[in-house]
C-alpha cells in the first residue's frame, strides 16, 4: 500500500487536501484502475456512538464494536468500497483478497501507526456458508472499508475518511464534500447521546415463539440420545423468539442499554444497508491480534449467577467442579489448540493450558474460560486463521461437520449471523473478531418472508432473540431450557 508522508493536516488545509487527491487520481490514470484514498489523523476526543447516532442511516453500511473493559470503541460508516459473497466455502478467502486488492489499491498518508488508525475492513459472516433462505437479510460474507471511521483508545480518538477515486471524478466537488464531512465529524458532540434509560420501561411489546419451547426440549432429548449412541459428542441447539415492539427500535438506546447491563461483553451491531440490524452483547471473542500477538477464548461451560453471595460461589464451585460442564470446555479447548497448530501456530503445549479454567462472571450467567495465545507470523493471515475456528464446538458441537448438519436437522430457522464471526482486520495483521451470541436481528421492514405472519403488524419493529446451549453426554433437558430461558430473558430485558 503506498503511502505518501504528509506534514500538514490535509483536512485544515483544502490546498494540501486537493493536491493528495489529485495525486491519487493521477495513480488511477495511470493504472487504469480506481484508487482509495485514505486520510488519518488524531483528532479531540470524540463518541464513536454519537458519531454513530448522528451519521448511521438505515440505507448505509455501518459497523460498531465496543470493549469496556479496555476503553475501546469503533464505529464505521457507509463505504468506500465493498464486497459481498452470495454463498460459498470460499468465502473467507474472497474476502481476503478483496482485502488484499483494496490495500494494493489504496494511497494513505497522515497518522497511520497507532492502534485503531489507517485501513481498517469490517466484516460479517453467517453461521453457515449457505444461507437456507434466498431471502436472508446478511450474505455468507460481507466486508467493507467504510468512508467515516472514527475510534477511540483509552483517551485518545482517531478519525479515518476514505474516498475512492475514478479517473474522471470531479476533484473540486470530491474535496469540498471530503472536507464537509470532517467539518460534521469534529463538531458532533460527544454529549449529544441521550441520557441512559433502560428500554423495558420505554416500549410496549408482543412476544411470540417461533417455535415452541417444548420443541427444543424434545431436540434436547433427540440429541442426548444420538450422543449416547456416539453418533456426535456434543451440539448447540438455539431457540430463538420474534418480538414486536409498538414503536422502533432505537439502535443507540439499546447498545447503550446492552452496554449498562453487560460491561464486561463486547458490545456490538451491524447494519446491511437494507433496514436490518443484527446487535448483541457478546462474551467470546475468536480471535484478537495486536503487533503479532494472537488471543481466543475457549468459552464452555455455564450456570446461573446465585442470588446471594453464597449461593454465587456454591454456584461457581459446582460449575468448575462439574464434570460435564469441564467435558464441554475440553473440547473447545483441544479444536482450537489443533485448528492452531494445523496453520503451524506454536500454542502452548495443552499440559500448559490449566485442566481448571478461569471463571468468566457476566451479570446473569457464569462461564469456564481458557485464553489461549500464541505468535502469529507474517505470512498468516487473520482470515486464514478465522476460517479455521469457525465454528469452534462452543457454537456448534463436536465434530464440527456433523454437529453442522444435526443443527439444521434441529432447528427450524436460519441461524443468520447469530454465533457468527464479526469483527474487523486491518492493514498491519491486527484483527478482532467476536462470536455473534446474545444477540438480536431487528427488522424495520414490514412483511419480511422470513418472520411469521403473526408478527408482520403494519407498524412498529421486530427483532428475532437468539440463544443456544450446548448437549454433551450427561447433560440434563430440563437444565439446558432453563439456561436458553436465562439467556432470552437477559436479551429481552436489554432491548425491550
Amino acid at each position: 500500500m503506498p503511502v505518501v508522508p504528509s506534514d500538514a493536516n490535509l483536512l485544515q488545509d483544502r490546498r494540501e487536501l486537493y493536491r493528495f487527491l489529485a495525486t491519487c487520481q493521477q495513480v488511477a490514470v495511470e493504472k487504469q484502475c480506481p484508487q482509495i484514498a485514505s486520510i488519518s489523523l488524531e483528532v479531540p476526543p470524540l463518541d464513536p456512538l454519537a458519531i454513530l447516532q448522528a451519521l448511521a442511516r438505515p440505507s448505509r453500511l455501518y459497523f460498531y464494536l465496543e470493549n469496556g473493559g479496555e476503553q475501546e470503541a469503533i464505529a464505521a460508516i457507509d463505504s468506500a468500497v465493498e464486497c459481498e459473497v452470495s454463498r460459498g466455502k470460499d468465502r473467507f478467502d474472497r474476502v481476503r483478497e478483496f482485502v488484499r486488492s483494496s490495500q494494493k489499491n489504496t494511497i494513505a498518508t497522515g497518522l497511520l501507526d497507532p492502534p485503531f488508525s489507517g485501513l481498517h475492513f469490517f466484516c460479517s459472516f453467517t453461521f453457515f456458508d449457505d444461507p437456507s433462505s434466498e431471502s436472508s437479510p446478511f450474505p455468507a460474507a460481507r466486508a467493507f472499508l467504510p468512508r467515516w471511521q472514527i475510534s477511540r483508545s483509552q483517551n485518545r480518538c482517531f478519525l479515518a475518511i476514505n474516498t475512492c477515486l475514478q479517473s474522471d471524478d470531479d476533484l473540486d466537488r470530491l474535496s469540498e464534500r471530503v472536507w464537509q464531512d470532517y467539518q460534521n465529524i469534529i463538531h458532533i458532540p460527544s454529549n449529544a447521546l441521550p441520557q441512559f434509560e433502560p428500554l423495558h420501561r420505554l416500549n410496549g411489546f408482543k412476544k411470540f415463539s417461533i417455535e415452541q419451547l417444548r420443541n427444543f426440549k424434545e431436540s434436547a432429548i433427540a440429541a442426548i440420545d444420538a450422543i449416547g449412541d456416539r453418533q456426535f459428542h456434543k451440539i448447540v441447539l438455539a431457540h430463538a423468539i420474534d418480538v414486536t415492539l409498538k414503536t422502533p427500535f432505537n439502535l443507540v438506546h439499546s447498545l447503550q442499554n446492552l452496554s449498562e447491563l453487560y460491561p464486561d461483553c463486547y458490545i456490538f451491531a451491524t447494519g446491511n444497508g437494507r433496514g436490518d440490524r443484527f446487535i448483541g452483547a457478546s462474551p467470546e471473542r475468536l480471535l484478537g491480534i495486536r503487533n503479532g500477538q494472537l488471543v481466543t477464548d475457549a468459552l464452555a461451560g455455564s450456570a446461573p449467577r446465585g442470588r446471594t453471595p453464597r449461593e454465587d460461589e456454591a454456584l461457581a464451585q459446582a460449575l468448575l467442579d462439574s464434570e460435564k460442564e469441564r467435558h464441554e470446555h475440553r473440547l473447545v479447548i483441544d479444536f482450537i489448540t489443533e485448528c492452531l497448530q494445523q496453520l503451524g501456530l506454536n500454542v502452548a503445549n495443552n499440559r500448559a493450558i490449566p485442566l481448571v479454567p478461569h471463571l468468566l462472571q457476566l451479570s446473569n450467567i457464569q462461564h469456564l474460560w481458557t485464553p489461549i495465545r500464541t505468535d502469529v507470523p507474517a505470512n498468516v493471515h487473520p482470515l486464514e486463521i478465522l476460517a479455521r475456528l469457525h465454528p469452534t464446538p462452543a457454537v456448534a458441537g463436536s465434530p464440527q461437520q456433523t454437529a453442522c448438519e444435526q443443527i439444521r436437522h434441529y432447528e427450524r430457522f436460519d441461524r443468520g449471523l447469530y454465533a457468527a464471526p464479526l469483527g474487523w482486520v486491518d492493514d498491519r495483521g491486527n484483527a478482532e473478531f467476536i462470536v455473534g451470541i446474545r444477540s438480536a436481528w431487528i427488522h424495520s421492514k414490514p412483511q419480511s418472508p422470513a418472520f411469521n405472519a403473526s408478527t408482520n403488524p403494519d407498524s412498529g419493529d421486530r427483532a428475532r432473540l437468539y440463544a443456544g446451549a450446548g448437549i454433551v453426554a450427561g447433560s440434563d433437558p430440563d437444565k439446558e431450557l432453563a439456561e436458553i430461558q436465562l439467556k432470552l430473558q437477559a436479551l429481552l430485558k436489554a432491548l425491550v
